[in-house]
């Protein structure tokens, strides 16, 4: 009896999947249609029956309490002790008031590194529209019976070898577009075509005596001139590596190539090799690229410390603004229009604008004032140099850095290191939602720049962090 029921319960449990399975088309074969089925929609699928606010873009609250002084401090001195030789120069402040939270031997002046490029920054968009965009132009003229091809400069140096990037800051004026369009306003009878470059925009020498030959032969800086290829990186590819010591003549020859290519199928010859030159009299303009904005080369200067493209934007507003295109006027540029911020650059000295020399010369006081002022400003182009500046843990050159600290996300400064310096300036909303702008910088370090980046490091996180009451 038992296992009689036993197996026709055991039949009955076979049943079950049998006929799930079976049913539908069961249905189907009895009645001549499918049966209509009640599908449930995930809840994450369904659209929302209402917006929530997004809790992170808020402005800050002015009434947010602003760190103790005290208890801060104590903070910031054990985080910036360090192993081995070096001093600490530091300032840290509340950006809305200017009311100094920290500091550190501020008036003491030496080498700021790559943290000058936000002084620069400053300086470049005080003094060219954040809004202009540079242009690289091609001129043609007749002459001994050939057409005369110059590429002229225009102070780009963020040009690509390609179709121009409308969407892109590298690459934005592409070469090949360039070419393209003057070969359209040529027309079959040019002729043979002979390219030239006219680089004359930027004066002075191209490369400075500041620069430790090391520094030029590992690729930090290259002879400078008022275009190149992505800042005369030798793979435009890449943010590293050898730089080409000719950028101009090698943005030429890019764009003789790109030339080439399209005339050959014109029956127009492109003469080998490009020459300097200026463009001769009567020489028509055919055709002109346009850079990303003055602000947005900005940003990319500061977000990967590109040393070449912030030595070009010195230049060009050195041109603006009426001095000489060259290393001298760049420096004076900037040191001007730091101090017309209202900073007191008294002992500041520059010998280049990207933070490679050593003979820089500048306090944390000064680098400090200089991000409370573009935080403060109601000048929506100063504005370009806060948003520039690296995320960290996300961008830039803080991508690395601050990967499994509580500061990722939340500080947002520029690096600067050098054999002897490592550096930090920017900004941070701390725990309770006070802005805080601050520059922390090592200097007379000898083989623990490491340890002294580390410091500093976490000096930043521990704004990011605070309450501090």
């Amino acid at each position: 009896m038992f296992s009689g029921i036993a197996l026709l319960l055991a039949f009955a449990l076979l049943l079950v999947p049998v006929a799930v399975y079976a049913g539908p088309p069961v249905v189907k074969a009895l009645t001549g249609a499918a049966p209509e089925r009640q599908s449930a929609v995930p809840t994450h699928q369904r659209p929302p029956a209402q917006l929530t606010a997004n809790p992170f873009i808020t402005p800050l609250d002015p009434a947010a309490p602003v760190p103790d002084a005290a208890v801060l401090g104590s903070l910031l001195d054990a985080e910036l002790s360090f192993e081995g030789p070096g001093t600490v120069s530091a300032v840290v402040s509340d950006a809305l008031t200017g009311t100094v939270l920290y500091e550190r031997s501020p008036e003491a002046s030496g080498m700021p590194a790559s943290t000058l490029k936000i002084l620069t920054a400053a300086a470049v968009v005080r003094t060219l529209d954040p809004d202009s965009r540079f242009e690289t132009a091609v001129y043609a003229a007749r002459e001994d019976g050939e057409t005369v091809l110059t590429l002229r400069g225009g102070g780009d140096v963020l040009l690509g070898s390609g179709d121009s990037r409308e969407d892109g800051v590298v690459g934005h004026a592409g070469l090949a577009t360039l070419a393209a369009e003057a070969l359209q306003e040529l027309g079959p009878d040019a002729g043979t075509v002979r390219v030239q470059v006219d680089d004359s925009l930027f004066t002075g020498p191209a490369l400075s005596g500041a620069w430790n030959e090391a520094d030029v032969a590992a690729g930090e800086i290259a002879p400078v001139y008022a275009l190149a290829v992505n800042s005369a990186w030798a793979d435009e590819t890449r943010q590293g590596g050898e730089r080409t010591a000719d950028a101009a003549l090698a943005a030429g020859t890019a764009f003789r190539d790109a030339l080439a290519v399209s005339a050959q199928a014109q029956g127009i010859t492109v003469a080998d090799g490009v020459d300097r030159g200026t463009a001769p009299a009567g020489s028509q303009e055919l055709a002109v690229v346009e850079s990303a904005t003055v602000a947005e080369q900005v940003e990319q200067m500061l977000l990967v410390s590109d040393n070449y493209l912030a030595e070009a934007l010195g230049r060009s507003a050195a041109k603006a603004s009426g001095r000489e295109a060259d290393f001298a006027g760049a420096a004076e540029t900037v040191a001007a229009e730091i101090a017309r911020l209202g900073v007191d650059t008294a002992g500041m000295s520059l010998a280049d604008v990207s933070g490679l020399a050593a003979e820089n010369s500048v306090t944390a006081r000064q680098l400090e004032e200089t991000v409370r002022a573009v935080l403060t400003t109601g000048d929506d182009g100063l504005r370009a140099v806060a948003r520039g500046l690296p995320v960290a843990g996300l961008s830039g050159t803080l991508q690395g850095r601050y990967g499994d600290e509580a500061a990722a996300g939340l500080v947002r400064a520029k690096t600067g290191t050098l054999r002897a310096v490592t550096a930090l300036g920017g900004y941070v909303t701390d725990a309770d939602g006070r802005l805080l702008s601050f520059t922390l910088v090592a200097r007379g370090l000898d083989g623990n720049t490491a340890e002294a980046r580390a410091a500093v490091d976490n000096a930043a996180a521990v704004l990011a962090a605070c309450g501090c009451r």
